[in-house]
């Protein structure tokens, strides 16, 4: 399973979207279930976090409804604050006990997260960015993440932040959180591509690329980052 060789390469915590039967993001009860269940299994004692991005459920109040009809809970679901209903959908998470990742993106997301009234209750935020434009991608991932990242530590000093990007942009923020001592994640949700062009065998394979990078990165400095698995 991609949950157990990504646990097994040094990924800390796993990070799912469940799936329905023609292979489309879902927050249906059963189906968190069987992967929250599966992931479980399969990594025994790993923290399975779950999506509960609009893609899967666009109507806010139906995402508000599944996660209170979820019967297998996972240890903590992110919720994007600039979509509509996130202070809805995380009021559910919390009422369930299950943990929130705030995922802030480039936009209204940090302006939202700032005004909502669960703010201070998430678990960490995410620090989320888009696949970089033709340009430098050390660079945009620098502009594009600093000043959320501020943001979120002046809000929220305390609050534990996760950085990761995707596609163009996914090696240049792995690299940006190991300079800053943020956590990262990374996985196939991300890229399926490794630093140097190569198309990775799976999940596995692109955690070890990460935990390569931070400590190359970070060598004068400990404790390394430890990055989440993406299936």
């Amino acid at each position: 399973m991609e949950a157990r060789a990504a646990v097994d390469a040094g990924a800390s915590t796993v990070h799912v979207h469940p799936k329905d039967a023609a292979g489309v993001d879902t927050l249906d009860a059963d189906d968190v279930a069987r992967f929250v269940l599966a992931v479980r299994q399969a990594c025994p004692g790993v923290p399975v976090g779950v999506t509960t991005g609009a893609w899967a459920s666009p109507d806010p109040a139906a995402r508000v409804r599944s996660v209170r009809s979820w019967t297998a809970l996972p240890d903590f679901a992110s919720v994007n604050w600039h979509e509509e209903g996130a202070d809805d959908v995380a009021a559910a998470l919390i009422d369930r006990g299950i943990g929130v990742e705030a995922g802030i993106w480039p936009g209204e997301g940090l302006a939202r997260w700032q005004a909502s009234p669960w703010r201070g209750s998430c678990l960490r935020a995410l620090v989320e960015l888009a696949d970089v434009p033709d340009e430098d991608a050390a660079a945009w991932v620098a502009r594009q993440a600093t000043p959320l990242v501020d943001g979120v530590h002046r809000l929220e000093p305390e609050l534990p932040v996760l950085l990761h990007g995707a596609e163009g942009s996914t090696w240049a923020a792995v690299d940006l959180a190991a300079r800053l001592g943020l956590d990262t994640r990374v996985g196939l949700e991300d890229t399926t591509r490794l630093p140097g062009g190569a198309t990775a065998a799976g999940n596995a394979q692109l955690v070890e690329a990460a935990l390569t990078r931070v400590a190359e990165t970070r060598s004068s400095r400990a404790p390394a980052a430890d990055p989440d698995s993406n299936d």
